[in-house]
C-alpha cells in the first residue's frame, strides 16, 4: 500500500472494499453514546457536522473568505504531482480548476455570485501557453457581467481561494465538480503527468507517512499520522459495513488519512487495519474499521483544533476508539 495522500473528493457516502482484512461491528459505544460537555455550542448545527459554516454557498468555503477581483494567468505551466500528474498553474504556481456545471462547447460559466468569490475566476488578457502544451487550446469566454474569462479547452478556468501557494490543489474534487486542469484541458488525473514538468509544491494531497502515537495533556495517547498531526474519527461514519459519511466539502476540511504500509508505533491496533477504496479514487486509511482523517484547522504538530467539532469529530485512541474528553 503507497503513503499518499489524494485530495479528490466525492458527492455520494463511500461504501467499503477492503484491501485487507475483513470488518465486523466491535464494542465501540463511544461514538453512539457520548457527548462530551459544551460540544453543541462549538460548531452551528446547520453546519453538517464538519465544522463547515452553512453559508458557504455550497461552494467549498464561505462567502466571507474570498478575494475580489479578477486576476490574468500569464506564463502557464505545468507542474507533475504524483497524485494527480500534469497540473496546470499560473505564472504564480497556483492551480488552475473547471467546474463541471460550465459548458465547453459553446464555452460558458455558470459559477456567478457567491460561487465566483470562492472561486475567483482567472481573466483573459495575457496567457500564454506552457511549453508542452498546445495554444490553441487557450480561449475566452464573456461572462454575464462583460467581463472575459480565460479557458482552456472551451473551458472556463478558476483558481481557488483556498489555495494558498505554489503548488496547493485543495480545489481538487470538491463537491465532486471541480477539478484541476491538465494540461490538455481535461480533468487532472494519475498518468497525466508531462515529462521534464517540476514536481508540485505542497497542496493538500501530500503524503503523511507511518502512523504513530503521540501523548497530550488533554487526550493522552492518540494517534498522529507521519507529521505529527491528530487523527480524527467522524461519528456519523460507520465500521460495519466500514462506510464513511464525510464527503464534498466535508473532506476539503477532514481530508483522508492515506494508507500506510503499518503503524510505525507498535501501540496501535493492528486489528482490522485495513483500506476503505472511495469511489472517488482515494484509498482511506482506517484503524479497527473507522475511517481517519486529519483536520486543516490543525495548523501544527499538537495542534488538536478539530477535537468535538460539531460534536461528531474526535481524536483516536491507539486502539481505534474515539476520545471524547474535551
Amino acid at each position: 500500500m503507497g503513503i499518499k495522500r489524494g485530495t479528490t473528493l466525492a458527492a455520494v457516502a463511500m461504501t467499503v472494499v477492503l484491501a485487507a482484512t475483513a470488518c465486523g461491528p466491535s464494542d465501540d459505544k463511544a461514538a453512539d453514546t457520548t457527548q462530551p460537555a459544551g460540544a453543541a455550542a462549538q460548531a452551528p448545527a446547520a453546519d453538517g457536522g464538519y465544522g463547515a459554516p452553512a453559508a458557504d454557498g455550497g461552494y467549498g468555503a464561505p462567502a466571507a473568505d474570498a478575494g475580489s477581483g479578477a486576476k490574468t494567468a500569464g506564463q502557464l505551466a505545468i507542474a507533475n504531482s504524483d497524485q494527480l500528474g500534469g497540473v496546470l498553474t499560473d505564472s504564480a504556481g497556483l492551480t488552475l480548476y473547471r467546474f463541471d456545471k460550465d459548458t465547453a462547447k459553446p464555452p460558458k460559466s455558470n459559477c456567478e455570485g457567491d460561487c465566483a468569490k470562492t472561486w475567483p475566476v482567472v481573466a483573459a488578457g495575457d496567457a500564454t501557453a506552457a511549453a508542452g502544451m498546445d495554444p490553441a487550446l487557450l480561449g475566452e469566454v464573456v461572462r454575464s457581467d462583460g467581463s472575459k474569462q480565460l479557458t482552456v479547452a472551451g473551458w472556463p478556468a478558476y483558481r481557488f481561494n483556498k489555495d494558498a501557494k505554489a503548488g496547493d490543489f485543495n480545489g481538487q474534487g470538491v463537491g465532486g465538480v471541480w477539478f484541476a486542469f491538465a494540461p490538455d484541458g481535461k480533468k487532472a488525473a494519475k498518468g497525466a503527468a508531462t515529462e521534464g514538468a517540476p514536481p508540485a509544491a505542497g497542496g493538500a494531497a501530500e503524503a503523511d507517512g507511518k502512523l504513530s502515537v503521540a501523548k497530550d495533556p488533554k487526550l493522552g495517547d492518540h494517534i498522529v499520522d507521519g507529521k505529527g498531526m491528530t487523527v480524527y474519527r467522524f461519528k456519523p461514519d460507520t465500521q460495519w459495513p466500514m462506510t464513511s459519511k464525510c464527503v464534498g466539502d466535508c473532506v476539503a476540511k477532514w481530508p483522508v488519512v492515506a494508507p500506510v504500509e503499518k503503524a510505525k508505533d507498535k501501540g496501535i491496533a493492528e486489528k482490522n487495519y485495513s483500506v476503505l477504496n472511495r469511489p472517488d479514487g482515494m484509498k482511506q486509511q482506517s484503524v479497527d474499521c473507522w475511517p481517519v482523517y486529519t483536520f486543516t484547522g490543525d495548523k501544527k504538530p499538537g495542534d488538536i483544533n478539530g477535537q468535538g467539532v460539531g460534536g461528531t469529530w474526535y481524536a483516536v485512541a491507539p486502539d481505534g476508539k474515539l476520545i471524547t474528553v474535551q
